[in-house]
């Protein structure tokens, strides 16, 4: 069984049949659905797990209790990947009590036909728990990311459960060659990543409090350099630049797009750039692009003109940017169409609400295939990237 403190076990379960998390982000490594138990006079149960896992998780919670029973079951979260099992727990435990925020408990009926109205405590802001030796103290995390989402700090072994915060994909068995920040990177941004000023706002709560340790509901404990989970989560909630250089995303029919987007890459390289990122819409993982769009501070989008729109991965891509808040940014354009091109205005359309965002004032058009006035255009752009 593995401890996160002396009286606090890790009693979650590992999945490795899920093909799409959500129904979309792939997940080549798995998923964790973490479960925690606390072990005092009185013993709290830390979230439940996904409804395909229920008895492992039951048999998980067995061994840590030892032959206990217990006392409160504390649901954060209402996703089902962490309260399925819910029903499960209250059966097998009748003398149990239930802690979560009011509109969980509200949620609690719609998904599971009970709220359980005998068997409750109604947690908010600044609500604790004794459970004997460890004061739990609820911290309300609206629209973290769900209007339900309560976090709770141990005051004793000052440990913060926090909910889908701090989360990662991947199975925790699972070795991740990429370390940390990459898939939670990708986890954030496309989970939370609509929300960063609410994440931002309970960060600023946890930046009052002594952390030790972090219990997300994915991916693992953090309890080493926390300093730098903290920071890149700061600089993920305020839309910051994680890295500097460019992202270059792009679509292409018939390969003059792509070699823009190439000569492009070659000249930002010469010009010194410490990073070109350069990502297919059409090939490459679209969290993973959204991913890198907001890790930098500097894009570049480049499409073909089609059926008098844009080609549709890359309409995706912008309208999902849009959707989860994306600001801040400096964008270049590059179109392409052999009669009537509209992509970069099309572009800037979809874009235009997207806050605190500038426009290079060199917009490469391309008619069909790449010419020497094109040349020159996309190095004035490389120059304008690197400004």
């Amino acid at each position: 069984m593995n401890r996160v403190t002396n009286d606090i076990l890790y009693i979650g379960v590992n999945d490795h049949d899920l093909d799409l998390f959500e129904g979309q982000y792939i997940v080549p490594l798995g998923m964790a659905y973490n479960s925690y138990v606390i072990l005092d006079e009185k013993t709290a149960v830390m979230d439940t797990v996904d409804k395909r896992f229920g008895d492992e998780w039951l048999g998980n919670l067995d061994k840590a209790l030892s032959g206990r029973t217990p006392d409160y079951l504390v649901v954060q979260h209402m996703e089902p990947d962490h309260s399925a099992n819910i029903a499960l727990f209250m059966e097998k435990y009748p003398a149990a009590v239930v802690v979560a925020s009011a509109k969980a408990f509200t949620m609690m009926k719609n998904f599971y036909g009970n709220e359980y109205a005998d068997r409750r405590m109604v947690a908010a802001e600044g609500t604790e728990l004794s459970l004997g030796a460890h004061v739990l103290q609820f911290i309300a995390a609206p629209m973290v990311h769900w209007p339900e989402v309560i976090m709770t700090y141990d005051r004793t072994d000052k440990v913060l459960f926090s909910a889908d915060a701090f989360g990662k994909f991947g199975a925790l068995d699972r070795e991740d060659p990429e370390g940390w920040a990459c898939e939670a990177r990708r986890y954030y941004f496309g989970i939370v990543g609509k929300y960063g000023a609410q994440a931002q706002a309970v960060l600023k709560k946890a930046a009052a409090l002594e952390i030790q340790a972090i219990c997300p509901l994915h991916g693992p404990v953090l309890q080493e350099d926390l300093p730098y989970y903290l920071n890149l989560y700061n600089i993920w909630t305020t839309y910051g630049v994680e890295t500097e250089g460019v992202a270059v995303f792009y679509t292409s029919v018939y390969g003059n797009t792509e070699k823009a987007v190439r000569i492009l890459e070659e000249k930002l390289k010469e010009k010194g750039c410490p990073k070109v990122a350069v990502s297919d819409l059409a090939r490459d993982d679209m969290a993973e692009c959204v991913e890198d769009a907001f890790r930098y501070g500097k894009i570049v989008l480049a499409t073909t003109t089609y059926n008098a729109d844009i080609f549709p991965f890359m309409r995706t891509f912008i309208e999902t940017l849009a959707e989860h808040g994306f600001r801040g940014r400096k964008i270049g354009l590059i179109e392409n169409g052999s009669w009537a091109p509209v992509a970069a205005k099309v572009m800037k359309g979809l874009l235009e609400g997207c806050r605190d965002t500038v426009f290079a004032e060199n917009t490469v058009k391309i008619l069909s295939s790449v010419s020497e006035e094109n040349l020159a255009r996309i190095d004035a752009l490389a120059d304008e990237m690197m400004e």
